[in-house]
């Protein structure tokens, strides 16, 4: 697939092109949890707010309201495809056919819609607000996170000539193949694109994941961006987020509900999906007392997922409590997932999955991680390890202006569930940094969860 993306950003008339172009133009997972909260919670009201972690960038100086209302308003009007259904009811997901209910596609095709939105902005900030039922605000996570960095990129690229359009994107394809060449033929490598809440733009991440496919071949696993899987013939990759515990916890009346939240929903996750898709993600309010009071059942879950905490030490907890349990890790799977970019990706491969790439020692790894030395090292397959690659695979321009700026770097905006039922949601994290909620409900929970094994890190991304 070859585009010549200076040219498209130099003569397409961006005001006008939508920059979501399917309703499955969003994370693979956020697609199962629809379904689980179709199921489960269809009368549940909540609201969605967006918030930008990177205070410093006036997101609301820079991005056009008027052209985000109007890209906003474009994605309530899609509906999903007749092929685009077909493919969600016959393709294989994970090995299975059939993970999608006829009655919840039907639901789809006839009554889904996305809430209305509140839109403006406050302080040089971008104030966007989803408020209805849950079925109705979920989705609006991604379509707004993508909109905003697009319209972002945008706004950058028009004040480029066509020869800087040619320069920024050499520059970039040519840090794409630097990364990608340096992950060929490393053995048993597993990488995933996570990269579209935070891409440059939808075409650079199509470019990305098709040079990605071409390059590594069986290396690179499948996008979460379901219709870049849909429309390439890859592995559509996801399972379920932080919203779902959050939601849960909310709705809690004790202090022993709040506590039990995240186990009650990984138990009715495991029965709507009769026993796949048991990926654990431990860190919604902190893995060490997740795993410390988890029941012994979700040993069995396929792997973890982590986030928030440093990977190493997160791989290491959770294999420790593996063993504890009777589990052979070796069994199991690990996902990373958060600022990953090359070096740390082969560090953590090197690290967990016991593999070095022609001859290459430990030593080779050290700017991934400074302890990652001869006497830890163990040169054998610890866990299955794999990487989901997000921003720094989809939107890496940083130094790649011909203006020198840093106008096309990417900034921290997350737009989480804020409220369930009137009631607020709290995300506490591994990372004291990425708490969100009202601040008395921040310290509520960490009174009830604790702050064991929590840090203290500067969000990038």
């Amino acid at each position: 697939m070859i585009i010549n993306l200076a040219r498209r950003a130099h003569d397409h008339n961006w005001e006008l092109d939508p920059i979501t172009r399917s309703l499955l133009d969003t994370d693979f997972y956020k697609l199962l949890m629809l379904q689980f909260i179709w199921k489960h919670f269809p009368r549940t009201r909540t609201v969605f707010s967006l918030q930008n972690r990177s205070t410093a960038v006036p997101l609301g100086r820079i991005v056009n309201v008027d052209e985000l209302r109007e890209q906003l308003d474009s994605t309530r009007r899609l509906r999903l495809h007749k092929s685009e259904l077909i493919w969600l009811a016959g393709n294989t997901f994970y090995g299975k056919r059939g993970i999608f209910e006829p009655a919840f596609l039907t639901w789809l095709e006839h009554d889904f819609r996305l809430s209305d939105y509140e839109l403006s902005v406050q302080d040089g900030q971008i104030s966007l607000r989803f408020d209805g039922l849950w079925t109705e605000t979920t989705l609006w996570e991604i379509y707004a996170l993508s909109a905003i960095d697009e319209l972002k990129t945008r706004a950058s690229l028009k004040r480029l000539t066509e020869f800087e359009l040619d320069i920024l994107y050499a520059r970039a394809k040519t840090r794409l193949w630097e990364k990608m060449e340096r992950m060929r033929g490393v053995p048993e490598l597993n990488v995933s694109d996570f990269g579209t809440r935070r891409r440059h733009s939808f075409l650079w991440q199509e470019y990305v994941v098709k040079a990605m496919s071409d390059v590594l071949g069986a290396s690179f696993a499948g996008s979460s961006n379901t219709y870049l899987a849909y429309k390439h013939d890859l592995e559509a990759i996801g399972t379920n987020a932080h919203e779902l515990p959050m939601a849960l916890a909310a709705l809690a009346n004790t202090e022993e509900e709040l506590r039990s939240a995240q186990y009650r929903l990984l138990e009715l996750w495991q029965q709507t999906y009769q026993g796949e898709l048991l990926i654990l993600l431990p860190d919604t309010f902190g893995t060490t007392q997740f795993l410390r009071n988890a029941p012994e059942w979700m040993a069995q879950w396929t792997g973890q997922r982590m986030d928030s905490k440093d990977p190493y030490l997160a791989g290491d907890e959770y294999i420790d409590w593996l063993r504890l349990r009777g589990c052979d890790p070796r069994n199991k799977r690990l996902i990373a997932s958060d600022a990953l970019d090359v070096d740390l990706i082969l560090g953590l491969h090197a690290y967990f999955g016991g593999t070095i790439q022609n001859g290459s020692t430990p030593a080779d790894f050290r700017s991934a991680r400074d302890f990652l030395d001869e006497r830890k090292w163990k040169p054998e397959r610890r866990i299955r390890f794999s990487a989901g690659w997000g921003t720094y695979l989809t939107n890496d321009f940083r130094n790649c202006n011909p203006h020198g700026d840093m106008s096309f770097d990417p900034v921290s905006l997350v737009c989480k569930l804020s409220e369930v039922e009137g009631r607020p949601a709290v995300k506490l994290s591994d990372n004291y940094s990425k708490a969100m909620g009202p601040t008395d409900e921040v310290e509520r929970y960490r009174r009830i969860f604790g702050v064991e094994g929590v840090a203290n890190v500067p969000v990038s991304i």
